[in-house]
């Protein structure tokens, strides 16, 4: 069957098998053994289950969504398991799929619960270049994962409630990144910064970290072509600030790219270096953002086949079924910098965390490429 029939049923089998409580697609809280809390990796996959439903129509998926999200929000916008306190940047990933089920739904929670964690960015400590520290725990570090994570629900939040008043404050930390993070020789960004200069794993003159970690370049695009598809045609500059980012970070991609399935490696340019493998999360985050930006005409109608050709290699390779359930695999379960695990950003660090099957990091972007397919089909009619 063909690419579109296997993800439908693969989306099926996923929510059929999972609840708020014990979603399939967390391995993360499944290989820790602990209940369920409000977390980025559920919203991701919430976010594309949203998004399916646009697409479709069908009310499987909205259904689905709205029951998860309401179970952790309660009437005062209160969330189950969320501690604003904690400024966790992760947490505000989920906050996105409050904003879709608002304006579908009009649920007087969601919209209390928008303020609770928009609350939490008030307060969110800052480095000294004015970007959001990553966590409480992590501190003076910025992370491109958190742009993604915090910096479209921010605009997005801004825009509907605030008449955007923040909106430069967003569009500063992205140059912030730029500025800092961004590697002038290739064009790839470093997975972190530390201002201060003081962890372990980054250069004490830069404070960079050593590595082009696949899924952090990801988030990253990500994070600027869904902010820049939420800003109005009257922030025109901010607009233009975004896309000339996005367009040099796909450019600096495009040399990288696997000639065979369309897909990247886990550290983006040490392809040739064993045992670095070409990783399912990064790719296909990269290829929904690449369609999405042909789509939306930030990057030329060309480069939508860069991102075509990735999908369906994920699809071909890492999407297989295997004593009649259907799995996705090579998906990098987590990766990050400090903490008690000593994670010091070397390239063998990025080499020795496990890989995983079905975890939501590699299935939402999978469903949100797949989107894209759908809409450029529709498009072309």
């Amino acid at each position: 069957m063909g690419s579109s029939r296997i993800l439908n049923t693969y989306i099926h089998q996923l929510i059929e098998t999972s609840t708020p409580q014990a979603p399939a697609w967390n391995i993360e809280k499944i290989r820790a053994g602990k209940p369920n809390t409000w977390n980025y990796i559920d919203g991701c996959m919430i976010k594309a289950l949203i998004e399916l439903y646009e697409i479709t129509g069908k009310d499987v998926y909205l259904d689905f969504a709205d029951r998860f999200i309401d179970y952790f929000v309660q009437d005062d916008g209160t969330i189950k398991y969320y501690d604003p306190k904690e400024y966790n940047l992760d947490n505000v990933n989920a906050g996105k799929t409050l904003h879709q089920l608002y304006a579908i739904t009009g649920k007087d929670r969601y919209r209390k619960a928008m303020d609770v964690i928009r609350g939490q960015l008030e307060h969110q400590p800052r480095t000294r270049e004015g970007s959001f520290w990553h966590k409480l725990i992590y501190p003076n570090q910025i992370w491109l994962d958190g742009l993604y994570m915090a910096q479209p629900f921010y605009m997005q939040y801004e825009l509907s409630f605030r008449d955007g008043r923040a909106c430069a404050d967003s569009i500063h930390q992205f140059e912030v990144v730029r500025e800092l993070m961004r590697n002038e020789r290739n064009g790839l960004y470093y997975h972190a910064y530390d201002s201060s200069r003081k962890e372990f794993w980054c250069d004490p003159v830069t404070g960079l970290s050593a590595n082009f970690w696949l899924r952090a370049e990801g988030w990253f695009a990500m994070a600027l072509i869904d902010t820049w598809e939420l800003m109005p045609a009257s922030m025109s500059g901010e607009r233009d600030v975004l896309r000339r980012m996005f367009v040099e970070l796909i450019d600096a991609m495009l040399p990288y790219q696997d000639p065979g399935t369309g897909m990247w490696h886990q550290v983006i340019n040490l392809g040739r270096i064993a045992p670095n493998y070409l990783e399912t999360s990064g790719s296909a985050i990269f290829a929904n953002a690449i369609m999405k930006g042909a789509r939306l005409g930030v990057l030329d109608e060309r480069y939508y086949d860069y991102g075509r050709k990735a999908f369906a290699g994920i699809c071909d390779t890492c999407l297989s079924e295997e004593d009649g359930r259907l799995t996705l695999d090579n998906i990098c379960l987590v990766a990050g910098l400090g903490n008690t695990d000593h994670r010091e950003g070397t390239f063998d660090y990025y080499m020795r965390e496990p890989k995983v099957r079905d975890d939501a990091k590699g299935v939402a972007p999978l469903v949100l490429a797949y989107i894209e397919t759908l809409r450029h089909g529709k498009e072309a009619g």
